[in-house]
């Protein structure tokens, strides 16, 4: 290895001096730097190798003068390689292949010193958290331009803003699970300047910022991590190829890649909470697991910020350890979603049962004496409906039991829809599309009255009819096809005709997909969207209804006569799934209706609630004597 003094050059030695610049690259022999200033030729020189496989090199100042643009494009030439990118660039203004270009985080002016988090402090637990795509929340597809935005979400009553990844992907537009460049923010988004405005703005107005990340892979192309390290590892399989390297030779420092990214959305950028992708394809044998080594640096953090910082966890595993803090032995994370509820919730709304929505349809011995709304009450109870019971879709017993006395309900999201549960449908199609308003209100009542942390996804709030589809823009012929062909195949086999699967590729699937907002003030979009304003506010004024204690929830219904209640304390939210109008019983005298999607249709007597078929209601009961 070339030595320091061998790579000093005089006039690197003498010039002023800016950024330091950094990598890791540990089995290299020599790294050298290719650098632009300002639009003005630069050169490539030498790196200095330091300790434990990081090489650095001193940038020239950069001169903040009037008339001149003061960055600085750089790329990192390993072994005498092709230039690479940096594996924690902060901006990619010339796409993932090209240079990387220094960011300065420290020149945002803030205006969040008062800012003390989410629900005034409280965190994410119980907070309404509100899913959104960046570049199809607007037609113009920016940060900036969604910021534009938020004085709906406030009227909303959302407390927390969930924005999918943003991490520089490949093309002009993508869902943003197909990053390469995990600590960047893509620059059709408007950089990682953008992102400090808009969490700012977002603060301003009183909510709060959780970002989707993820560490579970990167995408096909533009990924050039090997080049550096041995970031990933044969050892563990993934659904993208080799597992990130959390536990073998070298990963110390692909853990530190990780941690460090994390709190530097916290610390940098301002973020309140950050939703993790796919944890369970976080293979990690070593102690303590990535999981909880973040966690527990988390929670430093933000006792030195002294604001409450969340990580929120996607999670196949129906395991509570997730959600269990590391001192008793968990994985340390604040929540996790909940595809459980979601997917009870898809069945009794709409009927499908198709694929693993038959498990929720109580089609096996999952529940073998229960039909969809046994599913619904245990996964209103119990959060997973698979808690170590037969899952035949995967064809085999599945998760853990949550222990109702101990484990905070708001540790669980609920929710209609998620990017996902819309988005890998074969057409994108949404809740909206498949049943009336006044089911989808049904569904909606029940989510944001339960005792989990809610979540809404972009536009459910007003019944949006625009879908939510797959789209890419690989700019790679091979890959674009093989995307195209590979989504059509995998419907194609649910007997899906070939040409009615959008082409993911095709920028006509990417359009389809921005909101239309003239429809939230519109006809039945616009009483929707009263509704969900109104079961917000509801939420917010009642005590019993952000009370986490699971053992506190009690749900009876009847298959037959197709109707459900969920108890919250003194509170009862009632529907009537029939087809006709019913009599629903409730355990106590109902005193007093506190929204209903039928108005006066709703009928309070002794022996229940009396509702037109296919709505809902929450009332109030008299106390126990």
């Amino acid at each position: 290895m070339t030595t320091p003094e061998a790579m000093t050059t005089p006039e690197a030695a003498s010039r002023p001096t800016g950024p330091e610049l950094t990598v890791w690259a540990p089995e290299a022999s020599t790294v050298e730097v290719e650098w632009t200033l300002a639009g003005r030729p630069g050169g490539r020189e030498p790196m200095l190798p330091t300790s434990g496989g990081w090489w650095a090199w001193q940038s020239p100042r950069l001169d903040r003068e009037p008339a001149v643009d003061p960055w600085l494009d750089y790329a990192f030439v390993v072994d005498g390689g092709e230039p690479t990118p940096d594996p924690r660039t902060a901006w990619q203004p010339h796409g993932v292949h090209s240079s990387s270009r220094w960011f300065d985080a420290g020149q945002h002016e803030w205006h969040d010193a008062s800012w003390a988090g989410p629900q005034q402090g409280q965190g994410i637990h119980g907070a309404v958290l509100y899913e959104l795509h960046v570049g199809t929340f607007t037609p113009e597809g920016t940060l900036d331009a969604a910021q534009r935005r938020l004085g709906h979400l406030v009227e909303l009553g959302v407390d927390v803003v969930e924005l999918m990844p943003v991490a520089a992907w490949p093309g002009r537009w993508n869902w943003g699970y197909d990053g390469v460049a995990p600590w960047a923010v893509d620059d059709q988004y408007g950089g990682p300047a953008a992102l400090q405005r808009f969490v700012d703005a977002c603060h301003e107005q009183g909510l709060g910022v959780c970002l989707d990340v993820v560490y579970n892979h990167l995408g096909p192309t533009g990924n050039y991590l090997s080049r550096f390290g041995p970031y990933f590892s044969a050892a563990h399989h993934t659904p993208w190829g080799d597992g990130v390297n959390l536990d073998g030779p070298g990963s110390g420092e692909v853990r530190r890649w990780i941690v460090d990214n994390a709190l530097r959305w916290f610390r940098e950028f301002h973020v309140d909470a950050l939703r993790l992708d796919a944890v369970h394809e976080l293979h990690d044998s070593s102690a303590p697991h990535v999981l909880a080594q973040l966690a527990d640096e988390v929670a430093d953090l933000g006792a030195q910020l002294r604001r409450p910082l969340g990580l929120i966890a996607e999670s196949d595993l129906n395991n509570p350890r997730t959600v269990t803090p590391t001192a008793g032995g968990g994985l340390g994370m604040d929540a996790q979603w909940d595809d459980d509820i979601h997917h009870a919730l898809h069945v009794v709304l709409t009927g499908e049962t198709q694929g693993y929505y038959g498990d929720f349809a109580g089609h096996n011995r999952t529940l073998p004496d229960g039909g969809p709304l046994a599913v619904l009450a245990k996964t209103l109870t119990k959060a997973f409906l698979h808690d170590g019971a037969w899952s035949s879709f995967r064809e085999q017993e599945w998760g853990a039991s949550v222990d109702r006395e101990k484990v905070d309900a708001r540790r669980f999201l609920a929710y209609l829809q998620t990017h996902d549960q819309v988005g890998n449908r074969a057409v994108g199609d949404r809740i909206s599309a498949l049943v009336p308003p006044a089911r989808q209100a049904v569904g909606a009542a029940l989510y944001l009255t339960s005792a989990y942390t809610p979540m809404v996804f972009m536009g459910e709030e007003w019944a949006a009819t625009t879908p939510f589809q797959f789209f890419t823009d690989f700019e790679e012929a091979e890959l674009a096809k093989a995307v195209t062909e590979g989504r059509r195949r995998e419907f194609a086999s649910h007997g899906m005709s070939w040409d009615d699967v959008p082409d993911p590729q095709d920028e006509a699937t990417f359009r389809r997909s921005q909101l239309d907002w003239a429809q939230a003030h519109e006809g039945e979009h616009a009483r929707v969207l009263q509704w969900y304003r109104e079961l917000v506010a509801l939420r917010r004024s009642e005590p019993e209804l952000t009370d986490g204690r699971l053992d506190l929830v009690d749900v009876s219904f009847d298959e037959d006569d197709q109707w459900l209640v969920m108890a919250r304390g003194s509170l009862r939210t009632v529907v009537n799934l029939s087809e006709s109008t019913a009599t629903v019983p409730l355990d106590r005298v109902p005193t007093e209706v506190l929204l209903s999607w039928s108005g006066s249709g709703t009928e309070l007597a002794d022996e229940g609630v009396r509702l037109p078929p296919g709505t809902a209601a929450v009332v109030r009961v008299r106390p126990t004597a």
